[in-house]
C-alpha cells in the first residue's frame, strides 16, 4: 500500500536550487547556482578563537539545554545591534533567535497562516520561502515589481481585493533580482500595513552586502503599530553553516513564534549563539562586512563586464549589493535547456521559473558571483555566451 503522505505535500517537489547542487561535486564544475558566500568569507580562525573563548566563558551553560527564547548573552548584544546598527528599537521580549531567516519564515507562518490564507508576494520571489508558504496551504498571490522593487499602487489594490494575512518582501538586493525597495516605497509598505492590518514580513538577510548607493533603512523603523516582522540573518556575513539568525517583531507574535519552535527544535543552539555574541561584543562584524564587500564588488563588476558582451536582446539587473544578478535570455529561449548544455559543459546556474509562484518564465535565470573567483568568473561566464549562441540567442 503507498504511504499516504498529508496533502500539505500534495505539488511540492522540493528546491530547485537544491537539486542543481547535486552536479557541483563534478570535477571542475563552475557553480553560478547556490547564494554561497566566498570561502574567504569564512573565517574559521576567528571562529575556532570565538569557540574556544565562548568555551571558556561559559562552557557548562553553553552545552547544555537553553532557553527557547535565546542564549542570555546574545539577546544583549542582538538587541544593543538592533538599536544601534539598525536602528530598530526592539525589546529582548520582541526578538527571537532562530536558526536562520528561514526558521523566522517558518515560524512566522506557522504562527499565522491556517489553510487558504492569502499571501501577497513579489514577483519573483525566493524560492525557498514559496515553497514554505505552500506546505502551510497559503493562497500565494504574485504583485509585479520593477527596478525599485514592488510596486505598491499593484499591492494596494490586491490588498484591498484579497484581504491578505501576510505580505511577504525581500527589501534589498532581492533574491533573485538584486533589486531594492526604494525609500518611498518603505515608508508606504509600512503604513499599508498598519492601515490594512496584515503582517509585513520584511526578509532582509542581504542588507549589509552593500558595495555602491546609499544604505536605506529597514521597513521595520517605520513601523508605528507592530505590523512589521523584521527577518535578520549572520549567515551571508558570518557563515551559514553556524544557522545563526533571529527574528523581531510585536511581543505577540514572538510569544506565539516562541511556542512554534519549542516543538520545533527547543532551542537555537547556545554554542553558534555564543559565537555571533563576540562577533557583535567584539565589534568584529564592520571590518569583517568591509572586506568581504571590497572582494564581492570585484566578483560583481567581473560578470557584469562578462554579461555586457552577451548576445543582443539579454536583459539583466545592475545590483548595488548582494550576491545576484537575474537574466533574461534573448530570443525567448528556454533556461531550463540552456542549463542542460550548461551542465555539459561544467557550468550551472538556477533558472529562473521556481521563483515565480505562477510559473512561466522560462527565459529566465539567477546567476552568483559570490562563490567563484574572478577568474573562474570570466571562464563560466564565455562559456555560457557560448551556450546561448549555440541555443539560438544570435
Amino acid at each position: 500500500m503507498p504511504i499516504p503522505f498529508a496533502k500539505r505535500f500534495d505539488g511540492i517537489t522540493g528546491s530547485a536550487i537544491r537539486e542543481i547542487l547535486r552536479f557541483i561535486s563534478k570535477p571542475g564544475m563552475i557553480s553560478f547556482a547556490g547564494g554561497n558566500p566566498s570561502p574567504a568569507a569564512l573565517r574559521e580562525d576567528v571562529v575556532l578563537e570565538y569557540t574556544q573563548k565562548a568555551l571558556l566563558r561559559d562552557g557548562k551553560n553553553v552545552l547544555q539545554y537553553g532557553a527557547t527564547e535565546g542564549y542570555a548573552p546574545f539577546l544583549d548584544s542582538l538587541e544593543r545591534y538592533l538599536n544601534e546598527h539598525l536602528t530598530i528599537q526592539a525589546s529582548r521580549k520582541e526578538i527571537l533567535p532562530v536558526a536562520g531567516s528561514s526558521q523566522a519564515m517558518d515560524l512566522l507562518l506557522k504562527a499565522l497562516i491556517d489553510p487558504g490564507d492569502t499571501i501577497l508576494v513579489e514577483n519573483p520571489t525566493f524560492l525557498g520561502n514559496i515553497q514554505c508558504m505552500r506546505l502551510y496551504q497559503a493562497n500565494i498571490v504574485p504583485i509585479e515589481s520593477d527596478a525599485h522593487g514592488v510596486i505598491t499602487a499593484d499591492l494596494e489594490e490586491a490588498v484591498r481585493k484579497h484581504h491578505p494575512k501576510m505580505v511577504y518582501v525581500i527589501p534589498t538586493f532581492q533574491n533573485p533580482t538584486g533589486r531594492t525597495l526604494a525609500l518611498d516605497r518603505r515608508k508606504c509598505l509600512a503604513e499599508m500595513a498598519s492601515e490594512y492590518q496584515f503582517v509585513l514580513a520584511e526578509d532582509d538577510p542581504y542588507r549589509d552586502l552593500r558595495y555602491a548607493g546609499q544604505t536605506l533603512p529597514a521597513i521595520k523603523t517605520f513601523d508605528t503599530t507592530g505590523h512589521t516582522a523584521y527577518l535578520g540573518s549572520f549567515s551571508k556575513i558570518i557563515s551559514p553553516g553556524i544557522r545563526v539568525g533571529y527574528l523581531t517583531a510585536n511581543e505577540a507574535i514572538i510569544r506565539k513564534c516562541t511556542i512554534g519552535k519549542q516543538s520545533a527544535d527547543v532551542h537555537s543552539p547556545n554554542l553558534t549563539q555564543a559565537i555571533v555574541d563576540l562577533y557583535l561584543r567584539e565589534n568584529a562584524l564592520p571590518e569583517h562586512i568591509k572586506t568581504i564587500c571590497g572582494a564581492y564588488r570585484l566578483q560583481l563588476d567581473a560578470m557584469l563586464q562578462e554579461l555586457s558582451g552577451f548576445p543582443e536582446g539579454t536583459r539583466y539587473t545592475v545590483p548595488e549589493g548582494g550576491l545576484f544578478i537575474f537574466v533574461t535570455l534573448p530570443n525567448d529561449l528556454n533556461a531550463q535547456k540552456l542549463l542542460e548544455i550548461c551542465i555539459e559543459r561544467n557550468v550551472a546556474f538556477v533558472p529562473g521559473t521556481p521563483f515565480y509562484p505562477d510559473g512561466g518564465h522560462h527565459d529566465t535565470m539567477r546567476l552568483n558571483f559570490s562563490n567563484s573567483t574572478i577568474d573562474t568568473i570570466h571562464t563560466g561566464m564565455r562559456i555560457l555566451k557560448q551556450a546561448i549562441i549555440d541555443l539560438g540567442g544570435e
